[in-house]
């Protein structure tokens, strides 16, 4: 059953520090019911000076609908205003096809394995 039967949300998030770069790591279903828990764990991430890179690793999510989407369009667009580099890492199967069915996938930096987004951060110091 999914998180908007249920009402509840099926997102995990969790997040981490690495030299200049912000990892955030999410896991199940990114919709409107998530929205909240998502929403809340970026404002302390919002609230910390600018990084130059965060990296969204997307290689756990199960689910995206157009809230989810419109959420990351918004990401993008906070970290552009930021002075920080939005990367989208383990970018496959159901956020591939999302991404690429609704245009969006040449709007962001996507890299098929979380490493791959990390080595560029790793060039960039």
């Amino acid at each position: 059953m999914s998180s908007e039967a249920t009402g509840r949300s099926t997102l995990t998030v969790a997040s981490g520090l690495s030299r200049n770069t912000i990892i955030v790591r999410l896991e199940g279903e990114l919709d409107v019911t998530a929205l909240p828990i998502f929403r809340e764990h970026l404002q302390r991430i919002w609230d910390l000076p600018p990084k130059a890179f965060l990296v969204l690793d997307l290689s756990e999510v199960s689910f995206c609908d157009s809230m989810g989407l419109n959420e990351l369009v918004d990401i993008m667009q906070r970290c552009e205003s930021r002075g920080t580099r939005l990367l989208l890492g383990g970018v496959q199967g159901v956020m591939a096809r999302v991404l690429s069915i609704t245009g969006l996938r040449h709007a962001f930096e996507v890299f098929a394995q979380l490493d791959d987004a990390l080595r560029v951060t790793a060039k960039v110091l």
